[in-house]
């Protein structure tokens, strides 16, 4: 009896539920205006087989690069890169941007950062009020921070120039006397001083506006009272010297009132500064008139 049996297949022809299909290759392709199409098979999230068709237009762009980096660039490959045309290969070669590099002149590091001292004078540069200039040795630099201090005399010293005014006989310092009650006192009312008040310190008995002035005119504006001083100080002695400035930015307004002791000596030096040139200028000088009351 002919027994129908079912016809076993090998195992080799089982077919595995979870093996997926093979794709199709990857096609490219460029038509006469130089547009590239690339079409890609793939499968998406939920197993369904996708394509995608990508279009590449290449463009030319010329850049101008130095002649060392345009030289480089025609070098011959070697290697395994070996017969290859110039240029990087998409294939071995990742392009990246370019990066320019500026290169500093030197490291901020390396400069030395600004003391307390010159941030002042910047300040006082910046403000207009004049240079910094030290009273003894007439550097640049604050009279403090002077390194021949020790070894210059001060400008109160003899032969200097300024002369300190002579104190009178009633000039001597007196003790202060006890005030009554616990009372404050000024010092100009103590022990019968209040009969001195007003005096000058130049010269016992006289105000400022009766001591001999010269007013002296076109005056430059780099001029300081030093300077006057030492001028008008070879006829005689000098009591004060004023230079008219500017309040804001400290500059000098072109006059000056100079004082002296004695009348004669004041004469004197009318006769000779007048038409006199200094620092360029021609200095004009006259008697100056005493203040109007007001």
């Amino acid at each position: 009896m002919a027994s129908a049996t079912a016809q076993k297949t090998s195992w080799a022809d089982d077919v595995d539920e979870f093996e997926q299909p093979r794709l199709p290759k990857s096609e490219e392709s460029t038509d006469e205006n130089g547009i590239i199409t690339t079409v890609e098979y793939s499968f998406n999230d939920e197993g369904k087989k996708v394509k995608i068709t990508k279009r590449i237009r290449r463009t030319l762009q010329k850049a101008v690069v130095e002649h060392a980096v345009a030289e480089r660039k025609g070098w011959a490959k070697f290697g395994q890169e070996r017969g290859n045309k110039p240029g990087p290969d998409r294939a071995t070669t990742t392009v990246g941007e370019n990066v320019a590099l500026k290169l500093s002149a030197g490291n901020k590091s390396a400069e030395p950062e600004p003391t307390p001292e010159d941030n002042i004078k910047t300040n006082l540069a910046k403000a207009g009020a004049g240079k910094v200039l030290c009273r003894m040795c007439k550097g640049d630099h604050f009279t403090a921070r002077c390194p021949y201090k020790d070894s210059l005399a001060g400008l109160d010293a003899p032969g200097t120039g300024i002369d300190t005014p002579p104190l009178g006989e009633d000039d001597t310092a007196a003790p202060a006397a006890p005030s009554a009650g616990g009372k404050y006192v000024p010092p100009s009312m103590r022990g019968g001083a209040g009969a001195r008040v007003g005096e000058s310190m130049g010269r016992p008995g006289a105000g400022r506006d009766d001591l001999p002035t010269l007013r002296v005119t076109n005056v430059s504006e780099d001029t300081e009272d030093q300077d006057l001083r030492e001028l008008f100080s070879n006829f005689g002695r000098v009591v004060r010297v004023y230079i008219g400035r500017d309040r804001e930015t400290g500059q000098g307004k072109g006059y000056a009132f100079v004082s002296f002791e004695d009348r004669a000596n004041a004469e004197r030096a009318l006769q000779k500064v007048n038409g006199m040139g200094y620092d360029s200028l021609i200095l004009n000088c006259a008697w100056s008139q005493p203040r109007e009351p007001r």
